[in-house]
């Protein structure tokens, strides 16, 4: 049986760092107000010029490097993203282009903050079903650049950036016997369309318009819809929470992950954050959390570890993988 495993993980954040003590002289905020709500400290904002595509290379060429890939390894692209540098083509298709990536396909995949969820079950299907061996799946982001500045509910919680990982293709048998993803899960309920939305678009005002998001609601969805996610993937599996040893979900908000992590009967230190340090990047958020646990050693070979996230839409899924 053909499954994919993870081979290398990449990351990328824009040079800027904006501490909340710098918003806070920008609009009517402060410190205390969102590390209480939301446990951000600090975001990344893209530099002028700098593009999701250009995020999105240098995270991709930082996990070919550690998967000891290069771009013509790769038989697909796959990149989640809600700011595409353009209507069209694709980002997929400058970053394949800048790799120099000649064969193939690359593509996008807009499902918002459940992106990178969306994009690893697609690609995950193609080395299956023998149609690739090797993919690249990304997620990169510049929400800064669709946010209003002067709602302090909601240009406080994001910032910019991107991940990667390298999948390939291998069978059941020798050292990767127990190794890759197990199962993915994708849901959606479009009645949740408005809860969070970006009032403009190319076809209804022409241009892009801002980030607008119910909280609460969004809140509510979060934490049952990504609980829902990882004990669906566990079921299917004929697993239970207590066999996890990760979950890394979508970086939204501390209180979402501790409120999840408590319905699904897990410690905080089963949890890999980084909302702290990153805020809300999207569809970015799990593969930087991803990098970042594999770059410091808390993920280990033989670990059983899910992906949940859930996004405007409503968009919600899992991952459950063997590291």
């Amino acid at each position: 049986m053909r499954r994919s495993i993870v081979i290398g993980c990449g990351a990328y954040l824009p040079e800027k760092a904006v501490s909340n003590e710098e918003l806070s002289r920008r609009i009517d905020t402060s410190d205390d107000w969102i590390r209480q709500r939301t446990g951000i400290r600090q975001r990344h904002i893209a530099a002028d010029g700098e593009f999701t595509s250009h995020l999105a290379l240098h995270a991709a060429r930082d996990a070919l490097a550690r998967a000891g890939c290069t771009a013509g390894d790769i038989d697909v692209l796959v990149l989640a993203t809600a700011t595409p540098d353009n209507t069209f083509p694709a980002t997929a298709a400058r970053v394949q282009a800048e790799l120099g990536m000649k064969r193939g396909a690359a593509f996008d995949v807009q499902a918002v903050c459940s992106g990178f969820v969306y994009a690893t079950s697609i690609a995950d299907n193609m080395l299956r079903l023998g149609q690739a061996t090797t993919a690249l799946v990304i997620g990169a982001e510049t929400f800064s650049r669709i946010l209003d500045w002067s709602d302090r509910s909601t240009c406080v919680l994001f910032g910019d950036g991107a991940g990667a990982v390298v999948l390939r293709a291998a069978g059941g048998g020798g050292t990767n016997a127990d190794r890759g993803i197990l199962s993915t899960h994708l849901f959606s309920d479009g009645s949740g369309y408005e809860m969070l939305y970006v009032d403009g678009g190319p076809s209804t005002t022409g241009k892009s318009g801002h980030l607008r998001m119910h909280g609460r609601e969004v809140f509510r969805h979060a934490v049952t819809r990504m609980a829902e996610a990882v004990e669906i993937s566990l079921q299917s599996n004929n697993l239970s929470a207590d066999d996890l040893d990760w979950v890394v979900p979508h970086q939204a908000n501390i209180r979402i992950m501790d409120s999840m992590a408590k319905r699904l009967g897990l410690s905080r230190e089963q949890i890999v954050v980084t909302v702290d340090r990153q805020a809300n990047t999207s569809a970015a958020t799990i593969p930087l959390a991803l990098a970042a646990a594999d770059a410091d050693g808390r993920l280990k070979q033989g670990q059983l570890v899910s992906l949940t996230a859930m996004g405007g839409g409503f968009t919600w899924g899992s991952v459950l993988l063997r590291w």
